[in-house]
């Protein structure tokens, strides 16, 4: 397996660095025991599945979200601009 650096919470870090050198071993070894703890259950690995698409959706999901709320935030807008207009012509006509 190849290697890559993240960055965790600092109190996480500070965590898994306490665990690692109570047990002499290095964080790395802490983390990959951790991850296959956790998702060693097919459950486990769908919940965590299911939160990070909530928290984080996926690419084009994100991107589709985003251009629905700016096209449903512009009707609004348009809406209540329209309101506001047959309002004044309203106020005209009295």
């Amino acid at each position: 397996m190849g290697s890559f650096s993240m960055s965790l919470p600092a109190n996480w870090e500070e965590y898994l660095k306490r665990l690692a050198d109570d047990h002499d071993i290095d964080i790395s070894k802490v983390i990959s025991g951790l991850c296959e703890w956790a998702f060693s259950v097919s459950e486990s690995k769908r919940q965590f599945e299911v939160w990070l698409d909530k928290a984080y959706p996926p690419k084009g999901e994100a991107e589709d979200k985003a251009a629905t709320e700016g096209e449903e935030a512009s009707e609004a807008e348009e809406e209540a601009g329209d309101e506001e207009e047959e309002e004044l012509h309203e106020d005209r006509l009295h």
